[in-house]
């Protein structure tokens, strides 16, 4: 079974669209875990609303952010197989069924997929990021384009203590280094199987702020030298720059 963790806070806009997106999967054997942050919308109404069994609401007990959601989905979690989506992305029908297919040809532990960018409406602008068919750390370093709405990774291959994600801004890239960094390879299946929502307010879409983390993760989850950490920057800002051309 695939478990999907959602982190959900204010996601009342999108969150219908992002469970509807899950629920028409080809690939059956999920279970959707929705754990909410606290959120003061209408996010936890529209959640209940759903009947289907594998829709499962989890409350945390106080607001900590994703990285907490997402561990907190991570500890309730009953399959073999994690997949993470994001409250305000969509998933083609295919999706799983085409990626999970993809890992047990590969025998991976940790893939990924293509995906496009959308706008505030789910609509999607033609611009579509491709992926390598494998991506070590090294090459990680230079390419940011493990988006979390795409991985899908196998517990029994990529232990929990990996998967768990750091208190840290753009956990999600942390943790996709650390696991590579323990001498793991990601997988890459170059379809296009996901839009990546990108709202005006979404921290992505603050350029300085992403400067800041990347810098980050360079210094404290990679260790690398200052100079080092300069030079993965430029290639890192090019390949961001040609990404979204």
């Amino acid at each position: 079974m695939i478990s999907i963790i959602v982190p959900v806070y204010n996601a009342g806009k999108y969150i219908k669209e992002t469970i509807e997106s899950v629920l028409s999967q080809s690939y059956a054997d999920f279970e959707l875990l929705l754990v909410d942050d606290c959120s003061k919308d209408d996010s936890e109404e529209i959640i209940k609303s759903y009947k289907d069994e594998r829709v499962r609401l989890v409350k945390q007990p106080e607001n900590k952010g994703a990285w907490a959601a997402r561990n907190r989905g991570l500890e309730e979690a009953k399959g073999r197989y994690i997949a993470f989506l994001d409250a305000d992305d969509l998933w083609e029908k295919d999706k799983l069924k085409k990626e999970f297919e993809f890992m047990q040809k590969e025998d991976a532990g940790f893939v990924f997929t293509g995906y496009e960018f959308a706008d505030e409406f789910g609509n999607g602008t033609g611009a579509i990021v491709k992926v390598p068919h494998t991506l070590d750390f090294k090459h990680a370093l230079n390419n940011t384009n493990i988006f979390t709405s795409t991985v899908l990774i196998d517990r029994e291959k990529i232990g929990d203590d990996l998967i768990k994600m750091p208190h840290i801004k753009s956990e999600d890239t942390a943790t996709w280094w650390r696991i590579l960094m323990a001498g793991n390879l990601a997988y890459g299946l170059n379809e296009n199987l996901v839009k990546y929502r990108r709202s005006s307010g979404s921290l992505s879409s603050n350029k300085i702020e992403a400067v800041r983390r990347i810098w980050r993760l360079y210094r404290e989850i990679a260790n690398l030298s200052v100079f080092s950490s300069c030079l993965h920057f430029v290639s890192w800002a090019t390949t961001a720059v040609l990404r979204r051309i």
